[in-house]
């Protein structure tokens, strides 16, 4: 495992906004030492039917940070969500920060750059972004040192944010009850999927970590918060020293029961762009397309 710089004395005090349309958690995450900032998978709200974009969930996130006079810093993305649409660039308008994600943002630029039949005026190099991390980058939220773990499987770009005594996994781990995240789309890959979660494993058993979605299995109270100890003892698809090779099977075996999510098609194309909508065409207005068969 790389030498990564954890620091299990801090902790961060975090925040979370649960979005019951896309069963998403966003977080705010505070320096406890200063009014630093970080916000971590924002939402966009989208009426899909209607074509209409509204800020409701994003406004709790910016009035929260208002209200608590804090300085937000960063704008997170764990990874290209396919099931809802980024709100940071909303967000960075109203109270700044640098918008960043994992480098390989640029392999599903790529990718769905495309199947969206994007033309040569969309960049796939990132540049939408202002901070592309690597393996093991850090930044600075205030005094707290953070870093980014490359954890890709869900989709290449997948990183996990690691601040203080708190890891933000992205789509990489569900609750101990939920398992692990498909990996199936497009650049996913199961047995990849297992090792980066070995990584995050790896990390001290009092680890907090904080998951970006939860379903609720089973009927139980939406929860998004558990630990490294946890997920290694109970988890149901890595838990108790499940194998690669067990995993890859549990994890094909399911992804194929699954439906794609209901909004993939807008979220892919706006948040490839970093939250940003589609171009306008000549007269203002801007559009979503539906590739046919394609992903």
């Amino acid at each position: 495992m790389t030498d990564y710089p954890i620091n299990m004395d801090v902790h961060p005090e975090v925040k979370a906004f649960f979005d019951p349309a896309t069963n998403t958690i966003s977080y705010v995450v505070k320096d406890p030492s200063s009014k630093a900032c970080a916000i971590i998978d924002s939402v966009m709200d989208i009426d899909y039917a209607a074509g209409r974009i509204t800020y409701d969930h994003a406004d709790e996130l910016i009035n929260y940070v208002t209200a608590n006079d804090l300085s937000l810093e960063w704008l997170i993305e764990s990874h290209v969500h396919a099931d809802h649409l980024s709100a940071a660039p909303y967000i960075q308008e109203k109270l700044g920060g640098r918008i960043g994600i994992g480098r390989n943002i640029t392999i599903v630029q790529d990718t769905f750059g495309k199947v969206f039949n994007e033309g040569t005026e969309f960049q796939r190099d990132g540049s939408q972004f202002d901070r592309l991390f690597d393996e093991g980058d850090t930044y600075q939220i205030g005094g707290v040192t953070a870093f980014a773990m490359h954890t890709p499987g869900h989709t290449p770009a997948c990183m996990t944010h690691v601040i203080g005594d708190a890891a933000f996994v992205g789509d990489t781990l569900f609750m101990p009850d939920g398992g692990s995240a498909r990996a199936d789309f497009p650049g996913g890959d199961a047995g990849v999927l297992y090792d980066s979660i070995q990584k995050v494993l790896a990390l001290p058993d009092a680890m907090r970590l904080f998951m970006c979605h939860d379903y609720g299995p089973n009927g139980r109270d939406i929860a998004w918060e558990t630990s490294v100890g946890d997920e290694k003892a109970h988890n149901i698809h890595v838990g108790g020293g499940t194998s690669r090779e067990e995993f890859v099977r549990i994890r094909t075996e399911r992804d194929a029961q699954l439906d794609m999510p209901k909004l993939i098609i807008p979220s892919l194309q706006v948040n490839m762009r970093a939250g940003e909508m589609p171009p306008k065409d000549k007269d203002g207005r801007q559009f979503l397309k539906v590739p046919v068969n394609a992903i």
